[in-house]
């Protein structure tokens, strides 16, 4: 890797700040649950509490879980769960116990900024909230491609979704962008953060910074896509996606992807990252416009 990217990147992560990662991730969140029986509020309990989760983190996650008139209950809750069938308020959410994947995404949808702390305690919420990550920084980085390569636009922190407070090449960004959502998916995985706790994650990122981008271009010439802008988004979007399903995969059972589908999921993601990257780049051109007029 040449010196000066290197230096690009060191310059970057300088602004990504581990430590902010744990603290939203530790954050307290509160679940109220509301049921007209004891069996329903066990069905739910259970849900939330698996039996996989070990005595120690069971404990732990339990002191968040409150049912109707508990003791030292909180004012107020970050999500409460109404039984389905009962009067839900229009603050709170419903259980579906016959499809509690649908609660779940009720809840990451309304809630997302308690999407990292949930799913650190909460192991069914572990897994879409880290899809989630995944997708978000993926589009980011692809918005940033696209955003740098228009002529005479510089952007600002008010134009990218996260920015370093100075202006870096696409291949620092994205690769320091990438680091930020290792520590956000480990956070969500209730797994450890930081440079040290994720050396050989942060190392694997850092080295395929080029290598992803010779697979890019070797797909990229095989795979129709139009403009030179919706490539470089859609390029950007399927690198970050690979490197997030990696890291999920890593977390969740101790192994990342094998070479082979890697490959397989970066062709997958650059068909999808070109539907991304067309309409990121059309919101860009909507905005541009309405400035001017």
């Amino acid at each position: 890797m040449p010196t000066s990217m290197i230096q690009q990147i060191r310059a970057a992560v300088a602004h990504l700040d581990p430590e902010e990662v744990r603290r939203a991730a530790n954050r307290p969140v509160t679940l109220g649950l509301v049921a007209d029986s004891g069996p329903s509020l066990a069905g739910m309990e259970d849900f939330l509490l698996p039996s996989g989760m070990s005595r120690e983190k069971r404990t732990e996650v339990q002191q968040l879980v409150y049912r109707p008139g508990d003791a030292g209950s909180p004012a107020e809750f970050d999500v409460e769960l109404y039984e389905q069938g009962l009067a839900c308020p229009e603050s709170a959410f419903t259980f579906y116990a016959n499809d509690p994947a649908r609660t779940v995404r009720d809840v990451l949808d309304r809630r997302p900024e308690i999407a990292v702390p949930l799913a650190r305690a909460f192991p069914p919420f572990r897994k879409p909230a880290v899809e989630d990550i995944i997708g978000k920084i993926s589009r980011e980085n692809a918005f940033f491609t696209i955003l740098t390569a228009l002529p005479n636009v510089m952007p600002s922190v008010l134009e990218l979704p996260w920015a370093f407070g100075e202006f870096v090449s696409d291949t620092a960004f994205l690769t320091v962008n990438q680091m930020r959502m290792a520590f956000l998916i480990a956070a969500a995985s209730d797994n450890p953060v930081g440079y040290s706790e994720q050396k050989a994650e942060i190392a694997s990122i850092v080295g395929g910074a080029f290598g992803w981008r010779a697979l890019a271009r070797e797909l990229a010439g095989k795979i129709p896509m139009g403009g030179g802008l919706i490539p470089k988004g859609a390029i950007a979007f399927a690198g970050t996606y690979v490197v997030g399903l990696g890291l999920e995969r890593l977390h969740r059972i101790g192994y990342g992807l094998t070479r082979a589908e890697r490959k397989e999921a970066y062709a997958a993601a650059v068909e999808r990252g070109k539907g991304v990257a067309t309409l990121l780049l059309e919101g860009i051109r909507l905005r541009r416009n309405a400035r001017a007029a």
